[in-house]
């Protein structure tokens, strides 16, 4: 018997850079790109972090507050430019410089990854480790 499973929407986030991804969830309560992400592999190297050691590579991180330096776009862009930037970013509130290396990225010609926007109560729905799908309109469904 074939089954198809269908998955509803859990939430819908604000697309800030647009873009559709699937991945599975890496949920940090608050994560620095400079300092806390490591630019050529992707991986969490703040030992005081949660997830630390883990890739973002592919991942959809559910970030609730980023904690943010001017060098975040940079390491974004470095991500984005070895291929091991994460499958799309979902952040408690914008970062604007953050978003900024994925701009640059556009413009270069390299590939990008969507960037959105969910408020904290709303990523409560989205279980850490989860697979999800989300739409170009930011709608998230979990897998």
């Amino acid at each position: 018997m074939n089954r198809h499973v269908i998955a509803f929407p859990v939430a819908r986030a604000e697309v800030v850079q647009p873009g559709a991804a699937e991945g599975r969830v890496l949920k940090l309560p608050t994560l620095s790109f400079w300092g806390g992400v490591d630019p050529s592999t992707g991986r969490l190297t703040d030992p005081a972090a949660a997830g630390h050691g883990e890739s973002t590579a592919g991942r959809v991180l559910l970030v609730a507050e980023p904690r943010g330096s001017s060098s975040s776009s940079a390491v974004m862009l470095e991500l984005l430019r070895v291929g091991q930037a994460p499958a799309a970013v979902i952040l408690g509130r914008i970062d604007a410089i953050l978003g900024l290396g994925i701009v640059v990225a556009r413009e270069m010609g390299w590939p990008t990854i969507p960037l959105y926007q969910l408020p904290v109560e709303a990523h409560e729905k989205i279980p850490d480790g989860s697979d999800v799908r989300i739409g170009a309109d930011g709608s998230i469904r979990v897998l």
